[in-house]
C-alpha cells in the first residue's frame, strides 16, 4: 500500500519531468518554426528552380520529355536536401543517423514490394531520354493508337483518336514493340482496288498512276508502285502503293480518301469499270421446273 509520502514524491516527480519538458519545448518553439520555415523556403526554391531549369536552361532540348523529368528530380532533391535541414536545426542528428542508416534496408524492402513500379520508373527514365518517341508523336503499342500527351515516371498517356486517354506502363513500351508515325516525314500509303475482267490492265495500271501522281508528287527517291494481286471473284485485284506527307493516323485517313477520289474519278473519265459482286437469289424457282417436269414425263409414260 503506497502511503501519502510515495504519492506526494512521484507527483513531485512527475511535475518535475513535465516543467522539464514544458521548458523544452518552449526552448525548441524558435527552432521548430525556423525548421518549418527552411523547409518551405526549399520547397518553394525547389518549384521555382525546376521551373527555371525547363523554360531557360533546358529551352535548346528538343525533347519535352526530358526536361519534364529532369526538372521534376531536380524539385525531389531540393526538397529532400531541405529536410536534411530541418532535421539539423532542430538538434535531431541522431534521428538524421538513424534514418540514413535505415535507409538502406527501407530501401531494399520497399524495392522487393515495388518491384513493378520501379520497373516502370527505370523504364520511364528511358522512355524520356529515347529520340524514338515524344510528347506529341502518334504512336501505335499495345493494341492501342494514339497521340502521345504525356511521359512520366509511371506511365505513357496517349490520346485515342475517339478523345479518350489510355495510360500504358512504361515496362509495356519498352518490352513491346511500337509503331512511331510522326518519326518521319513521309509514309507509304496503300490503297486496294479491283477491275473487270474485260479491262486493258496496261491502260488500267497507267490511268491509276497517273491519278495519284497528279494530286502526291513524289520525290526523287520515290516511287508509284502497281501491282495486279489477284484474279478475284468478280474483279482483277490490284493494290497502288505511293508516298505522301503523314504523320499520323488522321494524315493517312485522308490521303486514302483523295486517292481514292482520284482514281475512281479517273476511272468514270476512261470508263474504267470498277465491278461488286453479283449474287442470285432462288426463291424455289428451280425447285418448281424440276417438279413439273416431273409431272410432264409421268402424263407422257402413262399415254
Amino acid at each position: 500500500m503506497f502511503t501519502n509520502f510515495d504519492l506526494g514524491n512521484a507527483l513531485e516527480k512527475l511535475l518535475e519531468k513535465l516543467s522539464g519538458w514544458g521548458e523544452d519545448i518552449i526552448l525548441k518553439v524558435p527552432n521548430f518554426i525556423l525548421a518549418i520555415l527552411v523547409f518551405i523556403l526549399f520547397w518553394n526554391l525547389g518549384k521555382y528552380f525546376s521551373k527555371f531549369l525547363k523554360n531557360i536552361l533546358l529551352k535548346k532540348v528538343g525533347q519535352e520529355s526530358v526536361k519534364s523529368i529532369i526538372s521534376r528530380t531536380t524539385f525531389v532533391l531540393i526538397v529532400i536536401i531541405g529536410f536534411f535541414v530541418a532535421l539539423g536545426i532542430l538538434d535531431l542528428d541522431k534521428i538524421l543517423t538513424s534514418v540514413l542508416a535505415g535507409a538502406g534496408v527501407i530501401g531494399l524492402a520497399i524495392g522487393l514490394a515495388l518491384q513493378g513500379t520501379l520497373n516502370n520508373t527505370f523504364s520511364g527514365v528511358i522512355l524520356s531520354f529515347l529520340p524514338n518517341i515524344q510528347i506529341g508523336d502518334w504512336i501505335e503499342t499495345n493494341n492501342h493508337e494514339g497521340r502521345v500527351v504525356d511521359i512520366n515516371l509511371r506511365s505513357v498517356t496517349i490520346l485515342e483518336a475517339d478523345n479518350n486517354f489510355v495510360l500504358i506502363p512504361n515496362s509495356k513500351i519498352i518490352e513491346a514493340p511500337f509503331k512511331n508515325y510522326s518519326h518521319t516525314e513521309r509514309s507509304r500509303v496503300n490503297i486496294t482496288c479491283g477491275v473487270g475482267y474485260e479491262s486493258d490492265l496496261e491502260f488500267v495500271k497507267k490511268i491509276t498512276t497517273d491519278a495519284i501522281l497528279k494530286i502526291f508528287p513524289q520525290n526523287s527517291n520515290e516511287e508509284i508502285e502497281f501491282f495486279y494481286t489477284s484474279f478475284g471473284d468478280s474483279s482483277i485485284d490490284y493494290v497502288v502503293r505511293f508516298w505522301a506527307n503523314a504523320k499520323d493516323r488522321k494524315d493517312i485517313l485522308t490521303v486514302e480518301s483523295n486517292g481514292i477520289l482520284a482514281i475512281k474519278k479517273a476511272y468514270n473519265e476512261n470508263g474504267i469499270n470498277i465491278p461488286f459482286p453479283i449474287r442470285t437469289l432462288d426463291f424455289g424457282k428451280n425447285k418448281f421446273r424440276s417438279e413439273t417436269i416431273s409431272i410432264l414425263n409421268k402424263k407422257e409414260i402413262e399415254e
